[in-house]
């Protein structure tokens, strides 16, 4: 039994040490992708077992990845849709860099992920559907970035819920139709033309600021967006 017992913590050691490996695997993949003119990324070292010593990744006690913060580090380049494989993620902050290109659909693998912050990048292409799959996120905060399309059905559905608490896309090249719950919602400066709204008080789209209103409805060509703010 005694033999038993310590060939099972042999395999879950050896598990959870795949598991770490991959991860930075993952994160050094990345780091590749990246330039780095700052060298924020210079304690990213392959050769350790897990990345959990590196500088802007914090893990949980069974070394995973929980956290990666690299908020305002002047990086340049994509991101890369393995990062959908860092199962135990819960705040991606990328936010005020120069990371460009799609946003993977892998992200919406990231079930655990509380706070997806890509805001004030150059990211463009549509916001993906698979991101309403991430039903424990609080925040999301894309705007400043160069998204068009419209927000998908998925993703408002996290809105309509209550789960998500803000939702950001202002500042981008969006359409379509959002309805607020319990959430915040901003869409300033996007492709939508103002027609008619309820009752607006103390609004400020340039501060980004504002106090209530009822309903705003915004149409861009055909299409209409009624947002309940």
């Amino acid at each position: 039994m005694a033999s038993r017992i310590l060939a099972c913590l042999v395999i879950a050691v050896a598990i959870a040490t795949v598991d770490c490996n991959l991860e930075g695997d993952v994160l050094n993949s990345w780091k590749t992708q990246l330039f780095d003119p700052n060298n924020v990324l210079q304690s990213w070292d392959p050769s350790l077992v897990n990345p959990c010593t590196w500088f802007h990744v914090t893990c949980n006690s069974n070394n995973s990845v929980t956290r990666v913060d690299l908020g305002k580090a002047g990086l340049s380049g994509p991101l890369i849709p393995e990062l959908g494989l860092l199962a135990n993620l819960q705040y991606l902050e990328v936010f005020s860099n120069n990371i460009s290109g799609p946003i993977p659909t892998e992200l919406g693998n990231l079930t655990k992920l509380v706070s997806l912050d890509l805001y004030l990048n150059e990211l463009s292409g549509p916001i993906p559907a698979s991101l309403g799959n991430l039903g424990s996120l609080l925040f999301m905060r894309l705007h400043g970035n160069k998204l068009t399309g419209t927000i998908p059905t998925s993703v408002i559905n996290l809105v309509t819920t209550g789960r998500l608490r803000i939702l950001n896309v202002s500042y981008n090249l969006l359409s379509g139709t959002v309805h607020r719950n319990n959430s915040t919602v901003f869409l300033f400066t996007n492709q939508l033309s103002f027609v008619s709204s309820g009752r607006i008080e103390n609004y400020d789209s340039h501060t980004r600021s504002k106090g209530s209103c009822n309903v705003n409805v915004l149409r861009m060509g055909n299409a209409v967006a009624i947002l309940m703010l």
